[in-house]
């Protein structure tokens, strides 16, 4: 939560969406259902007015793709100029499918300081991009947050605490619902 305000200050957004997919193209299927993430998602953001949740990438069709994702968005908000938040980690250790296409339909790229990932690897993954397209791209000087759901699936998978590491509405759930265990 702490990077998606920090964000939403950083660039004065008027409101961060967080839109949890179905299931992610790019990764292992998920632990928990869609029912528990979107919960999860809603309690804590619950806190903040400038949060807000998005359903459309969890419709049984979404691909799970940022790139068929957009212009789903953009008809919900058409009034937007939309910002899309990317950890570091992400943008260099996953490939993104039709990054081109992406930023076409962005305002900005978004991009947040994650794990061990070096501004040469960051500069890599983009290398390829056409200038203008190279141009949406931001690069935010944050804290470096250590938090990440891999490193919350694995504590309690091993069967420790995540308190503090994740809002408390969301630590109460993954207790009540024993997830991740």
């Amino acid at each position: 939560m702490f990077v998606a305000e920090a964000v939403r200050d950083d660039i004065g957004l008027d409101k961060v969406v967080f839109v949890p997919t179905r299931n992610g193209a790019h990764r292992s299927e998920p632990v928990a259902t869609t029912g528990h993430r979107s919960a999860m998602v809603r309690l804590a953001i619950a806190a903040n007015p400038a949060f807000a949740f998005d359903e459309s990438d969890l419709r049984p069709e979404a691909t799970g793709y940022t790139a068929d994702l957009l212009p789903l968005l953009r008809e919900r908000y058409p009034a937007q100029e939309l910002s899309f938040i990317v950890g570091g980690d992400s943008l260099v250790r996953s490939r993104w499918n039709r990054l081109e296409t992406i930023l076409q339909q962005l305002h900005s790229l978004v991009v947040a300081p994650r794990g061990d990932v070096t501004g040469a690897e960051l500069d890599a993954a983009l290398a390829d991009l056409a200038p203008r397209l190279r141009a949406k791209v931001r690069m935010l000087d944050l804290p470096l947050v250590a938090e990440s759901a891999t490193l919350i699936r694995n504590r309690l998978g091993a069967g420790r605490s995540v308190r503090y590491l994740v809002p408390e509405p969301v630590y109460r759930y993954i207790e009540e619902w024993k997830l991740y265990r």
